[in-house]
């Protein structure tokens, strides 16, 4: 099935162009990692289809950020679907509209946003507070600040633990991790320091907003990244939202 790749059991990459979107299949439904950019609903649909779910299948959406190509498509699914959204607090007045959303300042971002447009304002059903919180039976939440002030990376455990670290890392074409886009960041050195904390932690397996997974020895590549930068704070990311 052209652009979803099965990392681990019940675990799928959707590769929608620029950014990624995380498909987890539970015993309870399917739970969404962020949701991509605005009008991909057809896409999310057709790859669900492809692994014999639906959006009607969707249970809960995790958001790891704000930025319009994470939570391009929630307003629909949640609509669709009933699906519980969870975000963490921070995050929650331009995911909410409650503030107006900025436009990206430059580069493809801005670009990108003026031909999408602007994502759909959605209510959240849960906001997350605190580190290291459960939304979900299987899932832990880190707040990892610098990407966006309610920026969340989340840790599922199966299959020797895998992370879900939106952008405050990426991952590399020659399998690699490095830190993630920083041209829209709010806290670059921030960022840096949220990923030298995700190198803190086990788990086999990353997936990111950007780049492709990890799949092996994942926490080892964060590690060996985070020990030997800075954190990045140069703006080092690849430069998308």
């Amino acid at each position: 099935m052209s652009g979803v790749r099965e990392v681990v059991d019940g675990v799928f990459e959707l590769s929608l162009g620029v950014v990624n979107v995380h498909v987890v299949v539970t015993d309870d439904g399917v739970v969404l990692v962020d949701t991509g950019l605005p009008r991909n609903v057809k896409r999310i649909d057709r790859a669900l289809r492809g692994l014999r779910k639906s959006i009607g299948d969707v249970r809960a959406v995790l958001l790891t950020h704000h930025h319009f190509d994470h939570v391009g498509t929630v307003a629909e699914i949640r609509r669709r679907s009933g699906a519980r959204v969870f975000a963490h607090a921070a995050d929650a007045p331009v995911i909410t509209g409650a503030i107006p959303r900025e436009t990206p300042a430059k580069g493809m971002a801005k670009l990108a946003a003026r031909l999408i447009g602007s994502p759909e304002p959605t209510k959240l059903d849960q906001l997350i507070t605190g580190d290291e919180t459960s939304p979900l039976p299987g899932f832990t939440a880190l707040h990892t600040p610098g990407h966006t002030r309610g920026h969340l990376s989340y840790l599922l455990d199966r299959d020797g633990g895998v992370l879900f670290a939106g952008d405050t890392a990426s991952g590399t074409r020659d399998g690699k991790v490095t830190l993630g886009p920083t041209q829209a960041s709010v806290d670059p050195a921030e960022q840096g320091r949220s990923l030298r904390k995700l190198a803190g932690y086990d788990f086999e397996h990353a997936l990111f907003g950007h780049g492709p997974a990890v799949s092996g020895r994942a926490a080892e590549l964060l590690r060996a990244y985070a020990g030997g930068s800075d954190g990045g704070s140069d703006g080092e990311g690849e430069g998308r939202p």
